[in-house]
C-alpha cells in the first residue's frame, strides 16, 4: 500500500497508541506498554521515511507539493475546512524531525521513567503529543493545522502538570496552557482576516492568491491587511515558540519529567510556531513591517533569554533558557528573509537540544534526582559516556565547526548581517548572544562534570544511565556532529543541499541569505568561532579551576531572578484579575446578582408555600369553610359571563 496515497497512517499510529495504553495500559506489564508506544512512534517513523521515498520519486515528474484531501470536516456555505494532508520539502524536514528525534526520546523514557507511576499514563501523553505534532506538519489548511497547534497545547498542559500531586507541576501546567490561550487568540483573529480576505483557509489557494500581481506589496511602516494577519499568526507564534513576551512559561515546564522536557524542546511544541511563520512565508514575504517585527522580536529574545542562562544553577532552566535564545535565532532567520536557514537551524536544534536534555537527565538520573549544578562536579570519570554526549551537544550548540550549530547559525548571522533594515545591529546582537551561550553552555559543563565533588558519596551512588538511555544519546551525538554537512561545501564555493532542498519552497538563495563574496562568508564564520571561543575561555577561566557561587546582589541578582518578569506579570496581570474576579465576577456578579436571583425566586417559592401549609391545619370545619370558598369562587368563574352584563346594566 503507498503510504503517501494513505498520509493518515502516519498520524493514526501514535494516536492508536496513545488510545490502546490509555484505556488498557493500567492493567498491562510496563513490557507490554513498551511495546505499544515504541511500537506505535517506531512504524510511524518508517512509513514516513517511505512516505518521503515516495514523494522524491513523485516530485522528481510533477515538480510541485503532493496535496492528498481525504474527506470533508466542515462545510458551511461557501467555506470548506477538509481533513486534507500534503507533503512537500519542508514538510518532510518536520516530519522526520518529529518522528525521528520523538522515537529516540520514547526509546530513552523506557529507561528514564522506569520506576515512575503512571506509566501508562505518561506513554499515552507522549504518543498523544506525537499525533498532534504530526497533525500540524502534515495539515494543508489553517484550520486542521489549528486542530495540531491546539492539541499540542493540550498535551503540554498534560505532561508539565505530569506530577500533578507536585504543586509547582500543576500550576506550570496551567501556566503553559493559559499563556499559550493568549498566543491563540491572537492566531485565530489572523485566520479569521485570512478568510474574510481570501475566502479559504487553504494554503495552495490563499498563497496563489496572495502571490497574484494585484496584491500590493506592502513597505516597512504600513499596516495593510497582509501585515495585520501576518502580526496576529506572530503572536500565536510567540505562544507556542516562546518569544517576548509570551516565553514566561516554558522556563516553568521544566517540572515535567526530563523526557518531556526533550519532546517539548526539540521535536514538538516550540517548533510549531516557526513551523507556521516558515510555511507562511509567501504572506510574509508581502509585508516588510512583519518581518521587521518577526526579526527585531527574535533577535531582543535570543540575547535576553541568554543572558538569564549565565547564572541560572538548575541543569534543567539552562537548557530552558537555551532553548528560548535558539528560537530567537530561528524567527530572527525567517525576519531577516532566510526561512530556510530557520528551519535548518531548527532541524540541527533538534538534535543537539535533544541530545542537551537527555544528557542532562542521565545525570539527574546518577544523581538520584539532584539538578542543582553547584551541588554536582566532578561527574566526567563516573559517568562517560554521558559527559561525552553532553560534550557533543555543548560544543554543537556553541558553533564550533564541524559540529551542525556551526552550519546553520552561520547562515542565520550571515544573513542578518546583509538584511536591509539594520541588519549590521541585528548581526551584532546575534553575535553576541553566540558569546553568551557558549559562555553559559561551558559553565554548566565545568561545574557539573568537573572541580571537586560537591556532593555525598555516601548519599548519591552516582552511577551510568542503562543502555535504553545511552543508546538514544549516542546516535543524537551522532547527529549533533553531521547534521549541518549538508551546507559544508558552500564552505568551499560548493552547493548549500539543504537550501538546494528546501528552494522549491522558499525559492532560490533564501537559506544561505543575500548573496555576497565568498570571502565575507569566510570572515563572518571566523567572527563566530572567535566568538564562540571566546565564551568558551571566560566560562574556563571563572568556573575551571575552583567554582563558586556567584552573590546575589546587583546584575547577577537581576538576572537570577529572571528579570523579576514573573513578579512583573503577577503585579500587573494575575493580582489584578484575582481581585477583579473575587470583588466584581465573584461577589457582586455571581453571589449578588446571579445568586441573589435564584435565591430571590427560591425564597418566594418558600414563603408562598410557607403561607399555604397553614391551609392545612386538621380543622374539619376549617377544611369546610375552604370548600365553601372554592365553591363560590369556581361559581363566580362560571357564571360572570352571565352576571357581568346584568351588573353593568343595573347599575346605569
Amino acid at each position: 500500500m503507498p503510504i503517501l496515497e494513505n498520509l493518515w497512517i502516519i498520524p493514526l499510529l501514535p494516536l492508536l497508541g496513545s488510545a490502546i495504553n490509555g484505556l488498557f495500559g493500567a492493567k498491562w506489564s510496563k513490557a507490554i506498554v513498551n511495546s505499544v508506544a515504541l511500537g506505535s512512534t517506531g512504524v510511524s517513523f518508517l512509513c514516513a521515511v517511505e512516505a518521503v521515498r515516495e514523494f522524491l520519486g513523485y516530485y522528481e515528474t510533477s515538480h510541485k507539493a503532493w496535496v492528498k484531501p481525504f474527506f470533508d470536516w466542515i462545510v458551511a456555505g461557501s467555506f470548506r475546512a477538509g481533513f486534507d494532508l500534503q507533503l512537500d520539502q519542508l514538510t518532510v524536514v518536520m516530519l522526520l524531525v518529529v518522528t525521528g528525534v520523538g522515537f529516540l526520546i520514547h526509546i530513552y523514557s523506557t529507561g528514564y521513567m522506569a520506576h515512575e507511576g503512571g506509566y501508562y499514563r505518561f506513554f499515552s501523553y507522549l504518543n498523544l503529543f506525537m499525533f498532534f505534532m504530526l497533525i500540524l506538519v502534515l495539515a494543508a489548511n489553517y484550520v486542521l493545522l489549528f486542530v495540531g497547534w491546539e492539541g499540542v497545547g493540550l498535551c503540554s498542559y498534560l505532561l508539565i502538570g505530569f506530577y500533578f500531586l507536585k504543586k509547582s507541576a500543576a500550576d506550570a501546567g496551567k501556566k503553559a496552557f493559559i499563556v499559550n490561550r493568549i498566543g491563540d487568540f491572537g492566531f485565530m483573529l489572523g485566520m479569521f482576516l485570512l478568510f474574510r480576505t481570501f475566502h479559504s483557509l487553504d494554503f495552495t489557494t490563499v498563497f496563489d492568491a496572495a502571490s497574484q500581481a494585484g496584491v500590493a506589496h506592502e513597505s516597512l511602516g504600513q499596516f495593510g491587511t497582509l501585515t495585520i494577519a501576518c502580526i496576529l499568526l506572530f503572536v500565536g507564534a510567540t505562544g507556542k515558540s516562546a518569544q517576548l513576551p509570551l516565553y514566561v512559561w516554558l522556563p516553568d515546564a521544566m517540572e515535567g519529567p526530563t523526557p518531556v522536557s526533550a519532546l517539548i524542546h526539540a521535536a514538538t511544541m516550540v517548533t510549531a510556531g516557526v513551523y507556521v511563520v516558515a510555511r507562511s512565508h509567501v504572506l510574509f514575504a508581502h509585508s516588510e513591517t512583519a518581518m521587521y517585527i518577526v526579526a527585531i522580536v527574535g533577535c531582543a529574545t535570543a540575547f535576553f533569554a541568554a543572558t538569564i542562562g549565565l547564572v541560572q544553577s538548575d541543569i534543567k532552566k539552562v537548557l530552558a533558557y537555551s532553548t528560548v535564545s535558539q528560537l530567537g535565532y530561528m524567527f530572527l532567520a525567517c525576519g531577516v528573509g532566510a526561512f530556510g536557514a530557520g528551519i535548518f537551524h531548527l532541524m540541527t536544534h533538534a538534535f543537539f537540544k535533544a541530545l542537551l536534555f537527555l544528557s542532562a537527565g542521565s545525570v539527574i538520573h546518577a544523581m538520584g534526582g539532584e539538578q542543582d549544578m553547584w551541588h554536582m562536579g566532578g561527574l566526567s570519570k563516573k559517568i562517560k559516556v554521558t559527559f561525552v554526549c553532553m560534550l557533543f551537544g555543548t560544543i554543537a550548540i556553541a558553533g564550533f565547526p564541524p559540529f551542525a550549530a556551526f552550519f546553520s547559525k552561520d547562515s542565520i548571522l550571515f544573513a542578518a548581517y546583509n538584511y536591509e533594515n539594520g541588519g549590521k545591529v541585528l548581526y551584532g546582537v546575534g553575535l553576541l548572544a553566540a558569546v553568551l551561550t557558549s559562555f553559559y553552555m561551558f559553565r554548566l559543563i565545568w561545574l557539573t562534570f568537573y572541580g571537586e565533588k560537591r556532593y555525598d558519596e555516601h548519599k548519591v551512588h552516582v552511577h551510568e544511565s542503562p543502555g535504553t538511555m545511552t543508546g538514544p544519546l549516542m546516535i543524537l551525538a551522532f547527529l549533533s556532529l553531521t547534521g549541518g554537512w549538508f551546507a559544508l561545501p558552500a564552505l568551499f564555493g560548493g552547493k548549500d543541499y539543504f537550501a538546494e532542498f528546501l528552494s522549491p519552497v522558499f525559492g532560490t538563495g533564501e537559506a544561505g541569505g543575500a548573496e555576497t563574496a565568498q570571502s565575507l562568508e569566510h570572515m563572518l564564520s571566523i567572527v563566530a568561532v572567535v566568538a564562540a571561543t571566546a565564551g568558551l575561555v571566560v566560562a574556563w577561566r571563572m568556573y575551571a579551576k575552583g567554582a563558586k557561587r556567584g552573590t546575589s546582589e546587583g546584575v547577577h541578582k537581576l538576572l537570577y531572578n529572571k528579570y523579576y518578569v514573573d513578579e512583573l506579570y503577577a503585579a500587573a496581570v494575575v493580582r489584578p484579575l484575582m481581585w477583579l474576579s473575587t470583588n466584581v465576577l465573584w461577589k457582586v456578579v455571581d453571589a449578588g446578582m446571579i445568586d441573589g436571583a435564584v435565591n430571590g425566586v427560591a425564597d418566594g417559592a418558600t414563603a408562598v408555600g410557607d403561607t399555604l401549609r397553614h391551609t392545612q391545619s386538621g380543622n374539619t370545619r376549617s377544611y369546610a369553610v375552604w370548600v365553601v370558598v372554592g365553591a363560590i369562587v369556581v361559581l363566580g368563574i362560571v357564571f360572570w359571563p352571565i352576571l357581568h352584563p346584568a351588573l353593568i346594566g343595573g347599575v346605569r
